[in-house]
């Protein structure tokens, strides 16, 4: 492995809470301990092909520890293995592989590492840049905290913190009005959100991926909490639940984006049907959608994504390019990339490479022990 003299970083993906202390760790780790400069390309891996960067020094991180987002930018739709850069004469968008130009791009700058911090697609680019002999370190990203190779990530925890708060408010206005609410969480794959916000915030539903609903079971645990006296009820969704025998909902298609499938509304087609079965009751729908990625930083993300950054550098320069960091047992070790996106650190639960909710796992099991329904 060469010297490294030189770092570059870059933030891909959807943004969340932590992303700002990771770059803060990074920076002062390598400035401070290492003696080493470093850059961040702006906009994800499109900041590489285009050569858009920052210098960053302990003056430019100073005072961003506790900022939600990232100060250089993010975009989850640069997949420079296969980059979008025009229309052919059907009208088909014509795509390219431009890695080796951004590659070229690093070398003219003198950047001799990269630290990646993002969630599958940004880390599955990564993996392939190091394939392409970039010294290359991984940082795990996703507030839907479904990446089986980490215990957590950073950006989790203010999301709970932003779904409980909101839960509390809308506690007092169902209970004041005796209605039925209907919330909708992040969770594509995961119901992690849900389960452990919805608990948090006293939800008396909690509709997960992992685990189909029935409408009518949903209906029956109104009427108990009615025939209790509890004449209002909370429903957390995931916006990846699913009805038994039926698919996710799908807000919409991106065209150009390397996630082209964009789920939410299920919490809305979920309030339109109670409405027909409930008359007793006013249904109403509230998606929390991107208030959950904003916002100020939890004091435990803060120092998570602190640490990543910082064993993220002392990984680089002692020779671990390839690997990602990653929190396990309340310890940062590491793994190769080879394994997070390659052939998966599965797991028994875990689909797709993703780290899902046990259905007879702990938290569920206490939930129901409560008398939350998951409408099965």
């Amino acid at each position: 492995m060469s010297e490294i003299r030189k770092i570059g970083i870059i933030t891909g993906g959807g943004d969340c809470s932590g992303l700002n202390a990771v770059i803060n760790g990074i920076t002062k780790t390598a400035v401070n301990k290492y003696g080493v400069e470093v850059v961040g390309f702006t906009r994800g891996y499109s900041g590489l092909y285009k050569n858009a960067f920052r210098d960053l020094d302990l003056k430019a991180v100073s005072g961003i520890m506790h900022e939600g987002g990232t100060i250089l930018k993010s975009s989850n739709k640069d997949n420079l293995f296969n980059y979008p850069v025009g229309r052919k004469e059907d009208g088909t968008i014509e795509y390219k592989d431009v890695s080796d130009e951004a590659i070229k791009n690093l070398k003219y700058l003198g950047v001799d590492g990269l630290i990646v911090i993002g969630g599958d697609g940004t880390l599955t680019s990564a993996r392939d840049f190091h394939r392409k002999g970039l010294p290359v370190v991984g940082v795990p990203k996703t507030i839907d905290n479904d990446l089986p190779a980490t215990d957590v990530t950073f950006g989790y925890n203010t999301s709970l913190e932003t779904i409980t708060d909101a839960l509390d408010k809308i506690h007092t206005t169902a209970y004041s009005h005796d209605r039925v609410m209907v919330v909708e969480v992040m969770g594509r794959h995961a119901g992690w959100l849900a389960l452990e916000g919805g608990l948090a915030g006293s939800a008396d539903v909690i509709l997960i991926p992992e685990i189909p609903y029935d409408i009518d079971k949903i209906v029956e645990k109104i009427h108990q909490r009615d025939a209790f006296g509890r004449n209002f009820t909370i429903i957390v969704v995931s916006e990846g639940a699913k009805p038994k025998g039926g698919a996710v909902h799908v807000r919409e298609t991106i065209e150009d984006s390397a996630d082209s499938v964009r789920l939410g509304g299920i919490g809305d087609v979920i309030t339109r049907q109670l409405q027909k079965r409930i008359t007793e009751h006013e249904v109403r729908y509230t998606n929390l959608a991107y208030i959950q990625r904003g916002g100020i930083t939890s004091q435990f993300d803060r120092a998570l994504g602190l640490l990543f950054g910082v064993n993220a550098v002392d990984l680089m320069m002692s020779g671990g390019a390839g690997c990602m960091v990653q929190y396990r047992g309340r310890s940062i070790t590491s793994i190769p990339l080879e394994e997070v996106v390659g052939n998966g650190e599965m797991g028994e639960t875990s689909k797709g490479g993703k780290k899902q909710v046990d259905p007879e796992g702990q938290y569920v099991q206490a939930a129901k022990s409560i008398g939350i329904s998951f409408g099965d």
